[in-house]
């Protein structure tokens, strides 16, 4: 695979690796004891609906893999979620971008709220790339692929590196612990003088990697920590035989400029669409 040449084929598999690694991870959640965290996914065509009673953040509540096919279950869609009390967020893809589909969501009362951006690189396992040549003995820092019994440093720098209070830990550890030993998740925290300040995680199906989540205490940004986590991840879905690593972050951010430094490159950006009606007017 040539990175300088996107092929149809290639941007297929970067939708579907997204779609792939939330099926599995709300499919996870969903498996929890009681369900506590009221996760529903449904599909409608080819897209699916991702919904969760407890998370009421976007990531939980969106549609993945809608296009002009899925048209007519517009409607049905939308009433999944409002019959919850739920504005969804609807996600397009260019691949799938057609002017009928973005009428309809207008007629329905959404707008288009925002790009985000899906980046990708090819890799082999014997090319003299970067990956080959990662060291985790910057700025001392050491990069470690955590178990069950480090989630709590995981689900510490996750809320503060996102903005999340401190007393949604708890959830945040349950929730991402249920994914550790399943087939093809990893998980990872960064250490700086022996204090978690970083922490990500990867999604493997197949030949594809999918860089699922990556933060940095605020303290300890622009100190590169990011970056070898982007490698570690990297380096390590290259020796489990990948050929083709995926991320999503927002349009010439950080976290976009540290996936461009680590060999990725702009596979497309996707529209989401918003609901302009307020959630007190839905029931």
């Amino acid at each position: 695979m040539k990175d300088d040449v996107l092929k149809v084929s290639t941007a297929q598999r970067l939708e579907r690796s997204e779609m792939e690694y939330m099926i599995d991870r709300m499919r996870a959640i969903e498996e929890r004891s009681g369900n506590p965290m009221g996760i529903e996914t449904q599909y409608f065509g080819e897209a699916v609906a991702f919904y969760s009673r407890e998370m009421p953040w976007p990531q939980f509540n969106t549609v993945k893999g809608i296009g002009s096919a899925e048209e007519s279950y517009l409607s049905e869609i939308i009433s999944f979620y409002r019959s919850r009390n739920r504005n969804p967020h609807i996600e397009v893809t260019p691949l799938r971008a057609e002017p009928t589909l973005f009428r309809s969501l207008a007629r329905q009362g959404f707008f288009q709220s925002s790009f985000h951006a899906t980046l990708y690189t090819g890799c082999k396992k014997k090319s003299a790339s970067p990956l080959e040549k990662w060291t985790n003995d910057k700025e001392n820092a050491e990069i470690i692929e955590i178990n069950s019994n480090q989630f709590d440093d995981y689900a510490m720098v996750h809320c503060l590196g996102t903005g999340l209070p401190i007393s949604g830990k708890q959830h945040i550890a349950d929730n991402n612990r249920i994914l550790h030993g399943r087939k093809g998740w990893k998980y990872y925290v960064a250490y700086y003088n022996n204090e978690p300040v970083g922490a990500a995680a990867a999604y493997i199906q197949g030949s594809t990697a999918s860089l699922t989540f990556a933060t940095t205490l605020p303290a300890y940004r622009n100190r590169g920590i990011q970056t070898l986590l982007i490698e570690r991840r990297m380096r390590d879905a290259v020796q489990e035989g990948c050929n083709l690593i995926v991320g999503q972050a927002a349009y010439l951010s950080s976290s976009f400029r540290n996936m461009q430094r680590a060999g990725m490159q702009l596979g497309y950006t996707r529209s989401t669409w918003s609901s302009l009606m307020p959630l007190s007017g839905l029931m």
